[in-house]
């Protein structure tokens, strides 16, 4: 986890309006994600139980955090010094690390990764405090400090506990983590950190959370041809390979057009800028693990297009477009105020489909999937030559 600084000599000063592009280290570092999202999406493939599911959620969760408070942190660190880009290269490297030991973060690394996590988090604190900020620590660090360590005690107790508990733990960890975010790590006499306390570009972040969606959709192409490429070819699996492409291609379209476009603009209009970039992280890891439920689907469906549907496999390559629309919808709020009733139409017709599945071979019930994705794509295509999108973000205080 990385965080941003009240000053130090690391610390930047507040970005020229038009230097708003993500640094080329920040590209180098999203690299190391995508061997992450790989890794998460093979493991549930491997493990399609409703357990799985949930620990799989955890894991996705955890390295959000990290990615996301990296992210925040660009801008407030100048990356062409050598302070600011080593303690990017060791979060990459630590963050390496966690993905190799993601696949048996449950069985016997589950120590090793808890204690990478951690460990993580507290260097990245301790480096801010004492590196950068020697003179002055900064509030804001060491709020996430203190409930980084709390958060810390729950992730090598579960680790150390095992078996059953474990899971139960973990999700614990991960309540504490994203409970003190959302209210801004509020400690005892230093008070909580305030989305205006951290000097965010809109446009460099609104980039870099685009990126994380093409990482995503990248890790589902790469998983499609890998799986492929495994298998021995018959016409079925070139069928199928084709149906999950289409999948992808029609996910890009959908997120770009036009509220991932108009993101940077709508950051820019709003009332609280820093409010609203914070809140489509949100929005962004809704549709990330949509993203990831089409790559476990990819590897699914590849694999054996024909044959029973298990309910099992009817949930992800249903429930990956269904939670992906979920957090597109919440995006056109960010960005437009109002929610597309394509979205709503979408999630509709998918539930619908959810009946019928057991009667359909997977490669089947991921083409109704993707026609449903298709329609969804068209209507925005119609709805948007007839109307002109300008952003309209919800006030916010």
């Amino acid at each position: 986890m990385s965080m941003t600084t009240d000053g130090g000599a690391a610390a930047a000063s507040p970005p020229a309006p038009g230097l708003e592009r993500p640094a080329f280290l920040e590209l180098f570092f999203d690299l190391v994600y995508v061997f992450a999202l790989v890794t998460l999406a093979t493991v549930l493939a491997d493990d399609l139980t409703w357990t799985g599911v949930v620990e799989t959620l955890v894991l996705l969760l955890g390295f959000t955090m990290i990615w996301a408070l990296t992210v925040w942190t660009a801008d407030s660190v100048d990356l062409t010094r050598p302070a600011g880009q080593g303690q990017f290269i060791w979060v990459a490297a630590a963050s390496l690390l966690l993905a190799a030991l993601a696949a048996d973060a449950y069985g016997d690394r589950r120590l090793p990764f808890a204690t990478t996590y951690v460990v993580i988090h507290l260097s990245t604190a301790a480096y801010y405090m004492l590196v950068v900020s020697h003179r002055r620590p900064p509030r804001r660090s060491i709020r996430i400090l203190i409930w980084e360590a709390v958060a810390g005690i729950a992730w090598i107790g579960g680790a150390l506990v095992g078996g059953s508990g474990q899971l139960a733990i973990w999700v614990l960890a991960v309540v504490v983590e994203y409970g003190a975010a959302v209210l801004g790590w509020p400690v005892p006499g230093i008070g909580r950190s305030r989305p205006r306390d951290w000097r965010l570009v809109g446009g460099r972040v609104a980039e870099r959370y685009r990126q994380f969606v093409i990482i995503a959709l990248g890790v589902s192409i790469f998983v499609t041809g890998t799986t492929f490429s495994m298998s021995e070819y018959t016409l079925e699996r070139a069928w199928a390979l084709l149906v999950v492409f289409t999948t992808i291609v029609l996910m890009w379209r959908i997120y770009i057009y036009r509220a991932g476009e108009l993101l940077t603009d709508a950051i820019a209009r709003s009332s609280n800028p820093a409010l609203l970039t914070q809140s489509a992280a949100v929005t962004h890891l809704i549709m990330v693990a949509g993203i990831v439920g089409a790559a476990v689907t990819s590897r699914l469906v590849v694999s054996r297009p024909l044959g029973e549907t298990p309910p099992s496999w009817a949930a992800v390559i249903l429930g990956g477009p269904a939670l992906y629309l979920v957090g597109r919808g919440v995006l056109d709020f960010t960005v437009f105020g109002r929610i597309s009733r394509s979205r709503l139409a979408g999630l509709v017709l998918l539930a619908g489909l959810a009946p019928a599945t057991p009667l359909l071979p997977p490669m089947l019930v991921a083409l109704l999937a993707m026609a449903v994705l298709l329609l969804i794509a068209v209507a925005n295509l119609v709805s948007t030559r007839r109307h002109t999108r300008t952003p309209a973000p919800p006030m916010l205080r």
